[in-house]
């Protein structure tokens, strides 16, 4: 399938099941577990396959390539704080979905806005099919891997605060 549109059913799957996350609490830790592989199978294939390729055909730049992975670093962060939530019927789980939720859709504004409007302009038909079936295949691999499980999230999440992406645990951006 054409990349873009990929990406954008991804990211309308992504604001399904955090809906569903809200609303569903008998089936949390199922909807948790299948949005941690989801969305970081997603991530992972865009960083490696994607956005290189972008950059290469210089439809985006270095800078646009990176800003997505530090927001992928933060919106996996969230899901590591959801991750954390025992108690999925309690206010924190709650407000730990709210902050997934805020990231996720800052992340998804911009996305759509930025790289996603280029790619649709810059690629022809076949480059943006090419693209995608590459991207499918990334992304199969990381939810048959189960990606988004909690130690695999907990090693992503520390190689994203080793290469900058994020600030060291236990600090704010602020610091």
């Amino acid at each position: 399938g054409d990349i873009v549109q990929l990406i954008l059913d991804d990211h309308r799957l992504f604001e399904a099941l955090l809906r569903e996350l809200r609303l569903d609490v008998a089936n949390r830790e199922v909807l948790r577990a299948c949005f941690a592989d989801v969305v970081l199978a997603h991530g992972e294939a865009e960083e490696q396959h994607v956005y290189t390729s972008l950059q290469r055909r210089r439809t985006i730049t270095a800078h646009e390539a990176e800003h997505g992975e530090e927001e992928h670093a933060e919106l996996n962060a969230a899901i590591l704080a959801l991750w954390e939530c025992k108690g999925l019927d309690t206010q924190k789980f709650d407000d730990a979905v709210e902050e997934v939720t805020k990231a996720m859709s800052h992340h998804i504004a911009e996305e759509e806005q930025s790289i996603l409007r280029d790619a649709d302009q810059d690629l022809g038909v076949e480059a943006r099919a090419d693209l995608g079936k590459v991207f499918c295949a990334a992304r199969s691999k990381g939810l048959a891997d189960h990606i988004g499980a909690e130690t695999s999230l907990r090693r992503i999440v520390a190689r994203a605060e080793r290469e900058g992406l994020l600030p060291p645990e236990g600090e704010s951006e602020e610091e």
